[in-house]
């Protein structure tokens, strides 16, 4: 896992109080061209996508509000055009917290259930041990352009598509498309860091990220380049592996459920062993048991299946 994994894993565990007591000053925000004009760029926080053109630059999530001067620096650093729409891939606070920074240059555009709950808050987590507060975030924060299904940005020679999904990591997920440079950004409905963070309080589901995942793969290039939102570049397969994962790990829970087994009888019986290499410092297998348990059993809120 990366270390830095490990920071927002800590900073989300306290949401934004915590990161603003975080020294964010050594903090580089690293660049690189991932394909076609659509770059990356990694500070602290969620993966964020560039697209970069003669219309002007779209991003995709914008990380900790005391790293936007910084993530403005490194975009004015691959070019002098203005920002003309900035897009949140859910809501968690590592995504979304330059929020209000960056509406003032340009509209954030997201799903409707990410402006509800930016705009509400309330608690996070995955019905177990792992709960945060999701703070209610100033009306500047908040999406000004929402959608339902999905949604088309024409800019820089791209048709940038901007799809719900299913509820997955929770029930605002987008994936965004830049067809021409052949990149998708799935936001953290897929992740190279470890087990996944599925916020069951928020609407996911391990299920709906299962169907999510394998509703989309189908419809991308096999070659198409996959930025996560944790995590380094990748490709389909590494998403199918992903996917491998989530359902077997999901069948084995699913299996002593229906034996009758108890949550603790399963974590006794480390019932995740096998899958022990994707186990990280905050989602540890035992995290990630109680949050499979958790969907599978039907606590409310666990799934909503998108229409």
């Amino acid at each position: 896992m990366r270390k830095s994994a490990i920071v927002v894993a800590v900073l989300l565990s306290g949401f934004v109080s915590i990161v603003h007591c975080q020294d964010l000053s050594k903090i580089h925000i690293e660049v690189t061209r991932v394909a076609g004009n659509v770059y990356l760029l990694v500070g602290e926080g969620g993966n964020i996508a560039a697209s970069i053109g003669e219309d002007g630059i779209v991003i995709v999530d914008d990380q900790y509000a005391p790293l936007a001067e910084k993530i403005q620096s490194a975009l004015k650093g691959i070019s002098d055009k203005p920002i003309r729409f900035v897009i949140n891939t859910h809501y968690h606070v590592d995504h979304t917290d330059g929020n209000d920074y960056f509406q003032k240059q340009a509209p954030i555009i997201a799903h409707d259930n990410v402006r509800k709950r930016l705009e509400n808050g309330g608690e996070a987590g995955n019905l177990g041990s792992l709960k945060f507060e999701a703070k209610p975030q100033v009306k500047g924060a908040l999406p000004i352009l929402t959608f339902d299904h999905d949604v088309t940005i024409h800019l820089n020679g791209e048709d940038i598509q901007v799809r719900h999904l299913q509820n997955g990591h929770t029930d605002g997920d987008s994936m965004v498309y830049f067809p021409k440079s052949n990149v998708v950004h799935m936001g953290d409905d897929f992740l190279r860091i470890g087990f996944p963070f599925v916020d069951l309080a928020a609407g996911g589901s391990v299920r709906g990220l299962i169907a999510a995942l394998e509703e989309v793969i189908p419809t991308l290039p096999p070659d198409v380049k996959v930025i996560p939102g944790h995590g380094v570049v990748s490709n389909l397969d590494d998403v199918r592996t992903f996917v491998k994962m989530l359902k077997e790990t999901r069948a084995v829970v699913d299996q002593g459920v229906k034996q009758g087994k108890t949550l603790d009888q399963l974590k006794h019986e480390k019932i995740l062993d096998p899958w022990k290499d994707w186990s990280g410092d905050w989602i540890t297998s035992d995290v990630y048991l109680e949050t499979l348990y958790n969907d599978i059993v039907g606590i409310p809120g666990t799934f909503v299946k998108h229409n």
